[in-house]
């Protein structure tokens, strides 16, 4: 999913793109990513944008008359600039917002419809979309604590509950967490005011290294190839690779559609972290340290 230096990135590109421009028309192949009815899709034909704005990991397009196009791309969705009038095609293609000057086209991937377009007036209505997490980048060190420590979760969890931080997934969660050297599992509860420090530091400092990348990358183009899985990432997506840091193999928590990744030695003291599925299948053979599970891998 999309998250926010990804968000960020899009709306750089768009802005140069869209702003001043005249949404012409609103095309849908699936009338299922439309998830409002008032106003009608129609009334935003022939407006002219105006701004773009960051809401969570939603994308909202500001048209003339206080209209705003709010799109949440969730796991598989893409959004990709083509020339005037493109074609829908494809079973992937969704949607598209014609412009004298280009088409921006929405894909998904799969079969499971999840991305989303609302159309709302007033900022009254676009608040409504907000689901209330804090800023990074507008609150400081006691306004973050607080937010996570609203109720007694795991780091990761909290991390990436939308109504206690803003903009923050699976993927630069697992890249925050490996930077402050803190274990996915710890409770919120449990961390002394030196974590909160180093987490709140590691927080601001890897997504804004990832904003100003991808922020670059789309200045030079539409990024068309919007993943969460990066060769310059430290531990997201690198199971048994090597850490950056320490050399240890990467490891990793696997659950529903996600998994966490995660260095033992510099995040856990070592202890590599029961995957429910294995732990399940391997019971007391669970590997509990980085040496025991070298010696289960030679067996």
């Amino acid at each position: 999913m999309p998250e926010l230096p990804d968000i960020s990135a899009y709306i750089t590109a768009l802005e140069e793109r869209i702003v001043g421009q005249t949404l012409e028309r609103v095309r849908l192949s699936s009338v299922f990513v439309l998830r409002t009815a008032d106003p009608p899709i129609s009334s935003v034909d022939g407006r002219v944008v105006r701004e773009l704005r960051r809401i969570g990991k939603r994308i909202a397009i500001g048209v003339d008359g206080q209209l705003w196009l709010v799109f949440h791309l969730m796991i598989a969705g893409r959004l990709h600039w083509k020339a005037p009038l493109a074609k829908l095609a494809g079973r992937n293609a969704i949607l598209a917002l014609d412009f004298p000057n280009g088409t921006l086209v929405l894909t998904e991937a799969g079969s499971k419809r999840r991305a989303s377009l609302h159309v709302v007036r007033g900022e009254e209505a676009l608040r409504a979309m907000d689901p209330g997490g804090v800023e990074i980048f507008e609150t400081d060190l006691d306004g973050f604590r607080a937010a996570l420590t609203a109720e007694n979760r795991t780091l990761k969890r909290a991390l990436t509950d939308p109504r206690l931080i803003s903009g923050v997934g699976n993927a630069y969660s697992d890249e925050i967490l490996h930077a402050a050297q803190l274990s996915p599992i710890t409770l919120t509860h449990k961390l002394k005011p030196e974590d909160w420090e180093r987490l709140f530091a590691a927080t601001r400092s890897t997504l804004t290294a990832w904003m100003d990348r991808l922020g670059a990358e789309a200045r030079k183009g539409f990024p068309e190839k919007v993943t969460a899985f990066r060769p310059e990432m430290t531990v997201h997506g690198r199971f048994n690779l090597p850490c950056p840091r320490c050399g240890e193999r990467v490891q990793r928590i696997r659950y529903a559609d996600n998994e966490t990744n995660y260095c033992a030695k510099c995040q856990t003291g070592g202890k590599v972290l029961a995957d429910r599925s294995l732990s399940r299948l391997l019971g007391s053979d669970w590997p509990r340290t980085l040496d025991e599970l070298e010696a289960l891998k030679k067996k």
